[in-house]
């Protein structure tokens, strides 16, 4: 059984960071790509960030510079910095992972529950 778990949301002021952490556990043979979605009240869940197991990322354009992804493949690991914060940033924050869970079986995205991420002054 695979576990995809994510913390470090929370409320914070614009302008202000945050870093959200991801950590998949359990049965996995092998990880490919994880990222981070969010889902704004009313909106469609988008994607944010997503960085391969050799490390190559992708943003959406609008979290560029603000925003940076990262991975620690030896602990199934992937975190998100967020800085300068803006209420346009508020949603539910998801952490995904594409992985084989077992050899020969095959690839499949990987959901976490979500964490809150509130930018309010």
């Amino acid at each position: 059984q695979v576990r995809v778990v994510e913390s470090g949301g929370g409320l914070v002021q614009p302008g202000g960071s945050l870093r959200l952490s991801c950590a998949a556990s359990g049965s996995i043979f092998s990880i490919y790509t994880m990222g981070w979605y969010r889902q704004a009240p009313g909106k469609q869940r988008e994607l944010v960030a997503t960085i391969t197991s050799g490390g190559s990322t992708n943003y959406k354009d609008s979290v560029k510079g603000r925003f940076t992804i990262s991975r620690d493949n030896a602990k199934n690991t992937v975190h998100l910095q967020m800085n300068s914060l803006k209420p346009e940033d508020t949603a539910v924050y998801y952490c995904y992972a594409d992985l084989r869970p077992q050899r020969g079986m095959p690839i499949s995205d990987y959901w976490g529950q979500g964490t809150q991420v509130t930018v309010s002054s």
